[in-house]
């Protein structure tokens, strides 16, 4: 995931909820971030509240259905600054973090399409 440096702890049996894990991101990142699962369900979908030094909030995956057999993946986001206003909130928070949770599916998108091409040329065994 765009951003995401280390895993310093998981606490409790993630993905369930009341799960914990902490992680730490790049140089001049989010530095320490919070993620506590609120709810999940296995082929559905996951809601954690998370936070870090600046930001605090929830975000929600779900897993549908797609099209010709695939996996349609959403992705909501609910955060706000611990300080600021709704503009800072919209133009620093939202936008951003929004984007960097776009090219991450972008990013998981273009490597399950190369695995899948290099199960049709190699089958199961690919390398």
């Amino acid at each position: 995931m765009e951003g995401f440096g280390h895993l310093v702890k998981v606490d409790g049996d993630w993905p369930r909820a009341g799960s914990r894990v902490l992680w730490d991101a790049p140089p001049r990142g989010r530095g320490r971030v919070v993620e506590t699962v609120d709810a999940f369900e296995a082929r559905t979908g996951q809601t954690v509240h998370v936070e870090d030094e600046h930001l605090r909030g929830s975000q929600t995956v779900t897993f549908s259905p797609g099209t010709g057999g695939g996996v349609k993946v959403t992705v909501a986001l609910d955060v706000k600054r611990k300080e600021g206003n709704p503009v800072s909130d919209w133009l620093f928070v939202r936008r951003r973090v929004g984007e960097a949770l776009r090219r991450t599916l972008v990013k998981y998108r273009i490597e399950r399409l190369a695995d899948l091409d290099d199960e049709r040329t190699f089958g199961n065994g690919a390398p």
